[in-house]
């Protein structure tokens, strides 16, 4: 394994900054030259009211680059590169950086390749990008970074060779992985979860001031006034936070909301003791009392939560939960990898009843209906004798194979 100062010395050319169209218009011209493509993001959450992507890390075998988004005002270009079936992405991690770059930009991704998820898919006790990279490749993790406001500018020269670290050993790290998976036979296993993270991408949730008003902690235990006191302060923080774009807990935190609704003071003196810091009573002071001294109105709508799934469909959900949690062990491996909870869900909801049924649920195509089909298909049907560690019993699989009923 190459030492820290070794593994650092390979990368001896600056990244390239692409902050123009016509710099944008070269790297999509070297981008598709190339077989495989490393991709990362950097985004602004913990420091601004909507979250923004900040910058986009490319690398190819010979470069590094960082699109500046906010820079080059259209990046379709872009498009054609991640939708390229051609072209293999290599991310670490991409379920975020997919949902995020759809969310602002509209892209989608084929040919996917995710180092963290081919990590889990080969057992890896540990699959964080810091800890692969000082195991492989003698690069020491840097967490200074991890909580940088990368959407303001300039970025630090430090925060820019974090940022292209990110990608610069994706591809390595990719090639090696990938004859580990070939080696261990799970090669097209791992295709196809591939292939399931980029067809399946959870966007975002939006949310408005009604619905994360009944999520603050602590409001269940106050008082019909307290409540209504509480969500006259919530609305006020939620336009505050969109004029100062910042995110809510950094102009006043859920604790100390409840605290203000339920000591409801009326002057500045009051105000100070009620949790406040000196910054905030003299930024927002006048305009917190002003809310606590102004007209109540009533509490917005409270979600239901009686969507409970009928009793066997719970029980269906939790006997296909205890087998693959046998599976996972038997293998070494996390829950998820052997099936995804939608996929438990929709076998639940509505169990197949031939093998070629499963290749309709989420989550499971050709590679999982052949492994786990026999045995999803035996539990559906009530079967007691399903040996997870082992499958089930040999003429089943054989039958299920062929795509006859077991």
């Amino acid at each position: 394994m190459p030492s820290s100062n070794e593994a650092l010395s390979t990368i001896q050319k600056p990244p390239i900054l692409v902050n123009t169209s016509i710099a944008l218009a070269r790297l999509v011209e070297r981008l598709q030259r190339s077989p495989r493509v490393a991709v990362d993001t950097e985004s602004n959450s913990l420091f601004a009211y909507r979250e923004r992507v900040c910058l986009i890390q490319f690398s190819i075998a010979e470069d590094d680059f960082l699109v500046d988004p906010w820079a080059i005002d259209d990046l379709d270009p872009l498009a054609p590169i991640f939708a390229a079936p051609q072209t293999e992405k290599v991310f670490h991690a991409a379920e975020n950086d997919l949902a995020v770059l759809r969310r602002d930009f509209g892209f989608s991704c084929q040919n996917l390749f995710d180092t963290m998820w081919a990590g889990r898919i080969l057992g890896w006790s540990a699959v964080g990008l810091g800890k692969i990279m000082e195991q492989y490749f003698g690069v020491p993790p840097n967490k200074k970074y991890q909580r940088y406001n990368w959407g303001q500018r300039p970025l630090e020269p430090d925060a820019v060779a974090y940022a292209r670290t990110d990608t610069h050993y994706l591809l390595a790290l990719r090639d090696l992985q990938a004859a580990k998976l070939h080696a261990e036979e799970r090669w097209e296993e791992a295709q196809e979860i591939f292939a399931y993270l980029s067809q399946h991408v959870t966007q975002p949730v939006e949310t408005n001031s009604a619905t994360t008003f009944w999520r603050i902690k602590g409001l269940h235990d106050l008082s019909p006034g307290e409540k209504k006191r509480l969500y006259q302060l919530h609305l006020w923080r939620e336009h505050t936070s969109e004029r100062l774009d910042r995110p809510p807990v950094k102009v006043v935190g859920d604790a100390q909301l409840v605290h203000l609704a339920q000591a409801q003071p009326h002057t500045q003196e009051e105000l100070g003791t009620a949790g406040l810091s000196p910054v905030q009573l003299r930024r927002f002071g006048r305009e917190i009392l002003s809310v606590l001294n102004s007209k109540v109105d009533n509490l917005p709508h409270q979600p239901s939560d009686d969507g409970r799934p009928p009793d066997e469909v719970l029980e269906r959900y939790q006997i296909l939960r205890n087998w693959r949690k046998e599976v996972a062990h038997c293998r070494g491996v996390e829950s998820d990898v052997i099936l995804p909870n939608a996929a438990l869900w929709a076998l639940a909801w509505n169990p197949p009843q031939q093998p070629e049924d499963l290749l309709r649920v989420p989550g499971i195509g050709p590679w999982r209906q052949k492994t786990y089909g026999a045995d999803l298909l035996g539990i559906l049907r009530g079967a007691t004798n399903i040996s997870p560690c082992k499958g089930q019993i040999n003429s089943d699989r054989e039958q299920l194979k062929k795509g006859e009923t077991p």
